[in-house]
């Protein structure tokens, strides 16, 4: 395991979650199959989706959305997916969203981890800037820390702000189903567990060092 910086101000993380490893086909359609089974649990209302399109921030969220959308045929959900560049076009299709169009739907964001919120909340302003709202979001990871600034976790504080920037939409335009949430397929404490059974004695101790300082307080 590496160290790598981390968002809480003044700490090293012990540990660094590369999504990119994930780029063989047997470990990218089990990645997506955990997000179908989280999203067809957790994102539907009688049998129907409570969003109309996946986004995946550019650039680890692309192959998560495209991935996604596929294996959510399995649960008999059929959706689009949408993602964004990091830098403008200006030439072909154009500006910096590609796919299918956000303005007016309702948009589920799938990402890989979130620690800080940083990259999430950028989503949250790019779904907006095209019209649409996000109503969920979907991780791979949590990794259970508190909120930059707060005591609270990132995961209740990037929910809280989902949801006031869904009562906005309400305000003005269609209905949200549901309560918008933030979801993830394993938190940091079913990780830490795993490595226990791995026998990864002195990375277990390194990251419990950290979550004992930065991580939520149950």
């Amino acid at each position: 395991m590496e160290a790598t910086p981390s968002p809480t101000p003044s700490s090293i993380s012990p540990y660094f979650f590369n999504a990119g490893l994930l780029c063989t086909a047997p470990l990218l359609s089990s990645l997506a199959s955990s997000y179908a089974s989280l999203i067809a649990s957790e994102f539907t209302h009688e049998s129907q989706p409570t969003f109309d399109v996946l986004f995946g921030p550019a650039y680890k969220g692309i192959p998560l959305a495209a991935a996604t959308s596929l294996t959510l045929l399995q649960h008999e959900i059929s959706t689009s997916f949408a993602y964004n560049r990091k830098e403008s076009k200006s030439h072909g299709e154009g500006g910096t969203l590609v796919g299918a169009s956000l303005e007016g739907k309702r948009v589920l964001v799938l990402d890989d981890v979130i620690t800080a919120g940083t990259a999430v909340r950028e989503a949250l302003d790019a779904v907006k800037q095209a019209g649409g709202v996000v109503v969920g979001v979907v991780v791979a990871l949590d990794r259970e820390e508190v909120a930059p600034g707060g005591t609270g976790s990132t995961m209740k504080d990037v929910e809280a702000e989902i949801n006031r920037r869904a009562g906005e939409w309400e305000a003005k335009k269609a209905p949200v189903v549901g309560k918008p949430k933030v979801r993830a397929a394993v938190r940091m404490r079913d990780l830490v567990a795993w490595l226990e059974d791995q026998g990864r004695t002195e990375d277990v101790k390194k990251m419990k060092a950290y979550r004992d300082q930065y991580g939520v307080k149950e």
